[in-house]
């Protein structure tokens, strides 16, 4: 299996970096490039993930495709022949891990939609009762189900620290109209998509999406979806009261928590089983959700 963390693309006109992502400038679209990196507590992690990047953009086309009912998505394709021309000389970098998007004004939060307790949402649970401003029942044991999923915003942060705020935060950044516009719609993905994944034996326990604007309409932009921006855990093992078994990078981030790490600088190199055990769960995620493979 591969492993491509960085990129030597000259010839395309770089428009920015995130902590997995590479995007390139065509104007009135963009090239979104997804690398092998994994970040967890806000640090990229030396070593990358095989098959991670291609997993990622083979989930979130399956979830684009599968929610375009629901709200418009900024995809126009995952294929090469599709891209522009310069592209293909880049294939042994390009295939499979790349989307052409149409540009859009990204909104300067991320939308949270939380059906389960846990993460940072358990954390601060414990300590005020609350979710992002939102009174919870008492009582509640670690990885519950809620009655109703909840809409949990945060701050948006390519290389910092992504910080939990209140709806009325939000208004404040995005303005009322759009926030309540982007709260309903990610609400109607998620049960969409929960509804969908628990006939494959997956449980999303949560997600992130991120929307964008283009001519005054509301496209999902970003990722889908996938075992970065979500968690995925097996219903036939799911049991409350602790953390689960999961298919996404909360592995990962047991493993920092396990080996002591203080979440500063340096950040500790992966050991292989770490390295091979996260590809495979990602792997898991891409077959038992959209019953494909890499090899498709």
């Amino acid at each position: 299996m591969s492993i491509l963390t960085e990129f030597h693309l000259p010839n395309l006109k770089f428009h920015r970096s995130g902590k997995v992502r590479e995007i390139f400038d065509f104007d009135d679209r963009l090239l979104i490039v997804a690398s092998d990196r994994i970040s967890a507590f806000d640090f990229i992690m030396p070593n990358g993930i095989p098959e991670k990047g291609r997993v990622l953009t083979q989930i979130s086309r399956f979830w684009f495709d599968k929610t375009g009912h629901i709200v418009k998505n900024h995809l126009v394709s995952t294929e090469l022949e599709d891209f522009p021309e310069v592209c293909r000389q880049h294939r042994d970098q390009l295939e499979k891990r790349s989307m052409l998007v149409l540009r859009t004004e990204p909104l300067l939060v991320e939308c949270i939609v939380r059906g389960y307790i846990s993460g940072s949402g358990w954390k601060d649970y414990k300590r005020t009762g609350a979710i992002s401003g939102i009174a919870l029942a008492e009582g509640l044991r670690e990885s519950d189900r809620l009655n109703e999923p909840i809409f949990t915003p945060s701050t948006k942060s390519d290389t910092g620290h992504d910080e939990n705020i209140t709806f009325s935060q939000m208004e404040d950044i995005v303005g009322s109209e759009l926030s309540g516009q982007v709260r309903d719609l990610s609400t109607e993905i998620y049960d969409w998509a929960r509804s969908y994944a628990a006939e494959r034996g997956i449980i999303i326990a949560d997600t992130k999406f991120e929307f964008g604007k283009r001519e005054d309409e509301i496209y999902l932009i970003d990722e889908a979806l996938t075992p970065d921006s979500s968690r995925f855990w097996p219903m036939d093992q799911y049991e409350p009261g602790h953390a689960q078994v999961s298919f996404d990078k909360q592995y990962l981030r047991d493993w920092l928590e396990s080996i002591g790490w203080e979440k500063q600088p340096p950040v500790p190199e992966l050991p292989p089983e770490v390295i091979r055990n996260t590809s495979a769960k990602y792997l898991e995620a891409l077959r038992l959700l959209t019953r494909e493979s890499l090899s498709c």
